[in-house]
Formats: C-alpha cells, sequence, structure tokens
C-alpha cells in the first residue's frame, strides 16, 4: 500500500476514553511500521483546524462511545471530506444505539434476547409497576444496561426488584433510556468481522469470564476472563454464528469493520449487539481473531485503513 498520511483520532469525553488513548498507540504503532505518517490528534475544540492544517489522506477513528461511535465525528468528516475508517454515520449510530439496533433485528427476524425499553421519566413515575413487569416477562436475574454506551459500561445485572431499582439509578447515568434484558444463562462468542461490500468473519472468541458478568474490568483487566479463539464449537455450528454475525453486520448497514456479540443458549444462536470500532488494544479481542486468522495487527491496521478510502466513504 503507497504511504498515507494518516491522522489517528483519540480520546473524546466518553466514559471509554483511556481505552480510546490504548487503541490509538497500538494503531499508529502498527502505521508507523507499515511506513504511513502517522498524526496522533486528540479529539478537541480545535479539531476542525487541525485536521485543516495537516489535510491527512485519511482518519483512522480510534475513539470508542461518544462521539466517536454515535455517527458525530463521522459526520463532521463527511462535512470536511475527509475519507475515515469503519462504518459510516447512520450505522455508527445504530450500532451504539442498542433500542434501534434491537427494532432493525427482529424486523430483519436476527434473534436477540427479550428486552424491556425504560425512559428515565417513566421510572421515577412508575417504578413499581415497571419493576414488577420486568421480573413478570424477563424474569431474574434480568441485565439493566442504558441504551448508548459501550464496553459494558452502566451494566448491572439485578438478582431481585430492590438491586433492579439500584440498577435503573446506574443505568440512567449514561442516558435517558435503559434497556432491561433477559439475561441469558450459555456461553457467550464474538465474531468480528472485515470488508464494505464483501464482508467476512474472522474466527470466533468464545469469553469464559472469570466473574458471573464480562464487564469493563474483565475486558480490559488481564487474566479475569478467558478467551479461546477459535471458539471450540462444532464446524456446522461455527458457521451458523458467522452466517448469523453477517446478517446482523449487514442489516445495521456496517461498514470496515466490526464486533457482533453473541449468546449460545443450548443450540440457539441470540444477538447481543455489534460494536461498529471494537478495541483495538494489546488485550482487545478483534486483533487476536485477526491473528487467528493469519492477520498481523500492522497488516490488520493497514487492511482498516485500505477498506475505508475503498470508494471515498465521505461521498
Amino acid at each position: 500500500m503507497i504511504s498515507k498520511k494518516v491522522v489517528v483520532l483519540v480520546g473524546g469525553y466518553s466514559t471509554e476514553k483511556e481505552i480510546s488513548f490504548l487503541s490509538g498507540e497500538a494503531v499508529s504503532e502498527a502505521l508507523l511500521a507499515k511506513g504511513h505518517k502517522v498524526f496522533q490528534v486528540e479529539l478537541d475544540q480545535r479539531i476542525v483546524d487541525n485536521l485543516r492544517k495537516i489535510k491527512p489522506d485519511i482518519v483512522f477513528i480510534a475513539l470508542h462511545g461518544r462521539p466517536g461511535e454515535d455517527g458525530t465525528i463521522q459526520g463532521l468528516l463527511e462535512l470536511l471530506g475527509i475519507p475515515y475508517t469503519g462504518s459510516g454515520v447512520l450505522a455508527s449510530a445504530l450500532c451504539l444505539n442498542k433500542l434501534f439496533s434491537k427494532k432493525i433485528f427482529l424486523q430483519e427476524k436476527i434473534p436477540i434476547p427479550s428486552f424491556i425499553a425504560v425512559e428515565e421519566g417513566d421510572w421515577k413515575q412508575n417504578s413499581f409497576f415497571l419493576s414488577s413487569k420486568i421480573t413478570k416477562e424477563l424474569g431474574l436475574p434480568v441485565v439493566i444496561k442504558p441504551v448508548a454506551q459501550g464496553s459494558s459500561v452502566g451494566v448491572s445485572i439485578a438478582q431481585n426488584q430492590d438491586e433492579i431499582d439500584k440498577s435503573f439509578k446506574v443505568a440512567f447515568q449514561y442516558d435517558d433510556i435503559a434497556l432491561a434484558e433477559e439475561y441469558i444463562e450459555g456461553r457467550e462468542v464474538q465474531c468480528g468481522i472485515l470488508g464494505n461490500k464483501d464482508p467476512y468473519p474472522l474466527p470466533l472468541v468464545e469469553i469464559i469470564p472469570k466473574k458471573k458478568f464480562f464487564d469493563y474490568e474483565a475486558k480490559y483487566t488481564p487474566g479475569l476472563a478467558e478467551e479461546i479463539t477459535p471458539a471450540p464449537l462444532s464446524d456446522e455450528k461455527t458457521r451458523e454464528i458467522k452466517k448469523l454475525a453477517l446478517r446482523a453486520y449487514r442489516a445495521l448497514g456496517c461498514r470496515g469493520f466490526a464486533r457482533v456479540d453473541m449468546f449460545l443458549r443450548g443450540e440457539k444462536i441470540l444477538v447481543s449487539e455489534v460494536n461498529s470500532i471494537p478495541g483495538l488494544t494489546k488485550n482487545s479481542l478483534f486483533p487476536k481473531e485477526a491473528r487467528a486468522a493469519g492477520i498481523e495487527f500492522p497488516d490488520l491496521v493497514e487492511k482498516i485503513i485500505e477498506l475505508g478510502m475503498e470508494g471515498k466513504n465521505f461521498k
């Protein structure tokens, strides 16, 4: 690949800011090793001036959470006419907003865990009624999560109605809409995907957390979860999971790369969510999946750049 002038965009103001810096450092190092000219730029109020000064060939978005994964930065880059990595405005927004992505999955007949959406105002007025409804329809334990956060931020597992109330209070610190979702007692698998028009799945990884839940701490603290790549599944089940992951990727209009998180309850596969900018740190799963497919990290990062340049997605 011809050497490119690349801005690696890091930071932001989300709860995942520190992970963004770690991803950005890893990406910058990989791109430099590939001979690209790299500028690591922190997202702040001077971002437009900085981008106009540098005039990059492409921006590698290494932001996690808002405003990197909700379509905001993608919209800005399109207005500036600068190509960027990953999904576009709409797909990014849909991936981050779990409620809207679930509605699309239901429309596309993609199986998902049962859920109930709750607005903060409704919870304050009718918490007893809603708590009873959640317990009756979803059972216990139940997962409570903010609608638009990544990396399990603000996510809790409630074992009883008192914990449901506490969990919603936590979730509402991050968003004014939260989801109650049935707790899936089963295996957790993830499938990374690369590509634009003809995306393809990477080897599956199975997550076996040492805690009850694969939360933010377990994701980014070595030793708190066992990660098996490729996942120990039959060839038939592996093909079935990859096929469903591709359906979810396409349903939300993703491009470039993403990671589809799923659960196995017995033989049934349930899609949890799609992460449009998965972590690219040393402990992140997406690079491990790529490595299992024979794609080393520098080649993976360069492939993501190529996909971003392909067709100039800002047009």
